[in-house]
């Protein structure tokens, strides 16, 4: 098992760097962020004493190790535009899409399995059919679409919630977060919910499909022919043995919502990550999109690890495979 970690670490060490250089040669090759710092009026001179100052002046591989080397003592630079140290700009912007993130996830998780379970237990009835046809709309309508529906009906018709921002916030650990106040619930749930809404389509039907599928086999027909209860089956044996898929789905879910929520927060003015890097995109503040990329890389690298670790503390037989 000790082996195992030290494996999958050394492994996405090699990955990060990689994903290092491709991102850094992706974005430093591309479009000229002088033309956006600096006006065209300025002088010659001005022009090139800027240029020298970003160190845009030496070659590529060279502004890459550079590069490189600052990471390696935490310092990803500093923002063209905002002029602060970049990591810092991230990290203030990162609780606000975490907390959606967890809520829109978690909330379809616990939504969507026990839907898909129950759909996948009772597939004949009535509610189960309308669980898939809510499902298969999920699937079907575009997340910017659902975004300006939510707007119109709850914000401008019913104005039961307000169409965009944060709202309040309240310190826990030094950061600020919505979920901690009222009024931070009211401009978090809509942008949850149309993060979610997608999630709660993708876990109803997988948990729909791995119910079907174990409801046929011989641990369920040998647990009902024992005595067991039907809660007791569903609890003890359907849902973990569907706990594996559900969990890897889960995993990646949140690592690919907390990196692409951006059509959410871009719609509802959620000053996040996700509107953050938008805004980098359009100004060419190239700090703050190596950062970004290599934020997303090493969160999707963390999840897919922790997934892993999650697979053996569920399934005994990989525990003794990897003793």
């Amino acid at each position: 098992m000790l082996t195992h970690i030290i494996e999958r670490i050394l492994q996405a060490l090699f990955v990060m760097l990689v994903m290092s250089a491709l991102v850094f040669v992706g974005v430093y090759a591309i479009g000229n962020p002088i033309d956006v710092l600096i006006g065209p009026d300025v002088t010659q001179e001005i022009r090139q004493q800027t240029i020298a100052y970003y160190g845009l002046d030496r070659p590529l591989w060279e502004q890459y190790f550079t590069f490189l080397g600052r990471v390696l003592h935490g310092d990803f630079g500093r923002s063209f535009v905002f002029g602060m140290p970049v990591l810092e700009l991230i990290l203030s912007r990162l609780p606000a899409t975490l907390e959606l993130t967890l809520t829109a996830v978690i909330g379809a998780a616990a939504i969507g399995v026990p839907a898909g379970i129950y759909a996948g237990y009772k597939p004949d009835s009535f509610l189960s059919k309308l669980i898939m046809a809510i499902s298969i709309l999920g699937f079907s309508v575009p997340t910017f679409w659902i975004g300006l529906v939510l707007i119109i009906a709850f914000a401008v018709e019913l104005q039961w919630l307000p169409a965009g921002g944060r709202g309040d916030t309240a310190s826990l650990f030094g950061v600020q977060w919505s979920f901690l106040t009222l009024n931070g619930w009211t401009h978090l749930l809509l942008p949850a919910l149309n993060l979610a809404f997608f999630k709660l389509a993708l876990m109803t039907r997988l948990a729909r499909a791995g119910t079907r599928e174990v409801m046929l086999t011989d641990t369920v027909k040998f647990a009902r022919a024992a005595g067991l209860s039907e809660w007791t089956v569903l609890r003890r044996h359907v849902l973990r043995l569907i706990a594996i898929p559900i969990v890897t789905v889960f995993g990646l879910e949140f690592a690919s919502t907390l990196a692409f929520a951006v059509v959410t927060e871009t719609i509802f003015s959620w000053p996040g990550i996700g509107k953050l890097i938008i805004d980098s995109i359009t100004s060419l503040d190239r700090p703050v999109m190596v950062a970004y990329l290599m934020l997303v890389a090493f969160v999707f690298i963390t999840i897919n690890f922790l997934v892993d670790l999650t697979y053996v503390a569920l399934d005994p037989r990989l525990r003794k495979g990897r003793a």
